[in-house]
């Protein structure tokens, strides 16, 4: 099995993966022994194409919204550590309409977690419900201004509706969803079937944010793990360099970061042709952000 597609998810889909801006940060912090100069760092985003359920979204990037939000302190701070490039025409909801998708036709966002360059869009999409991990939303809800500019929450992205269109996902609902995988190959054993048919598996990736998630998808040909931030860029995971220990201070827990990195490491060990798509990676993004992927 090692080597070929295995077909992770049970139902293909449809997938687009693009980014709505753009962060830009020294190459060193986040991939030990990298450039000391900043780089750019795309806010990606993923439009899942499902059968049933039509559009569905993986995080949304930034929007316009998030300079507002930032225009003084002390969310400031945050765009002043991470200075952001953005035009209108970058954020998720433009670049949907482009395509011929109406943002009120998304009627699910799966949110990785809940940093602002994840969540900026989601204003845009009135008819959405937001799928999470419980623990993930927990962790940032009741914090303080300057508590959550150190976590990368800015809580005025969400909507005044947020909890009543959300549907948490708690440690109780979750399932054995790799029935078709070989276990002795496969390293993941359980985690979330999102829609209860196969088609969204979501795993918890937590250590660079509390509760963060990541999605297993496959098309007709491809399986791909949508990791969020589990890393920065896809030369982190194939040559085994960590973020430089400066890193976690901004992490929610070094030791479950490296526990979520491990996997990355031994996902791509086991199944090689697995696409493994970090939230922030040029490379994955000029690889497989072009167009609909079949």
């Amino acid at each position: 099995m090692v080597g070929e597609a295995i077909m992770i998810a049970s139902m293909p889909i449809k997938l687009m993966i693009r980014a709505a801006g753009y962060c830009t940060h020294p190459e060193w912090l986040t991939l030990r022994g990298g450039a000391l100069r900043s780089v750019p760092f795309p806010a990606g985003f993923a439009c899942i194409l499902h059968p049933e359920h039509g559009p569905v979204l993986f995080d949304t990037g930034y929007s316009q919204r998030f300079f507002e939000e930032t225009a003084r302190l002390p969310n400031a701070l945050y765009r002043y550590i991470t200075p952001v490039i953005y035009q209108d025409e970058d954020s998720a909801a433009s670049q949907l309409r482009a395509v011929g998708i109406a943002p009120e036709d998304v009627k699910y966002i799966v949110l990785s977690h809940f940093h602002g360059d994840h969540i900026g869009g989601i204003r845009d999409f009135h008819n959405a419900r937001f799928i999470y991990l419980d623990k993930a939303y927990c962790a940032v809800k009741h914090l303080g201004p300057l508590a959550s500019v150190r976590a990368g929450f800015l809580p005025g992205l969400l909507p005044e509706d947020f909890a009543e269109r959300s549907l948490p996902i708690r440690t109780k609902d979750i399932v054995q969803p790799f029935p078709t995988v070989n276990e002795s190959v496969f390293p993941c054993t359980e985690g979330y079937d999102l829609f209860g048919d196969g088609s969204l598996l979501a795993i918890e990736l937590s250590g660079h944010a509390a509760g963060m998630i990541g999605l297993f998808v496959s098309t007709a040909t491809d399986d791909y793990l949508l990791c969020a931030d589990a890393v920065w860029s896809s030369r982190a995971y194939r040559e085994d360099r960590l973020p430089h220990p400066a890193a976690g201070l901004i992490m929610s827990d070094r030791q479950q970061y490296k526990q979520s990195y491990d996997l990355l490491r031994q996902l791509h060990r086991a199944v090689p042709t697995l696409r493994i798509a970090p939230s922030h990676c040029r490379e994955a993004l000029a690889a497989w952000g072009k167009g609909v992927l079949e």
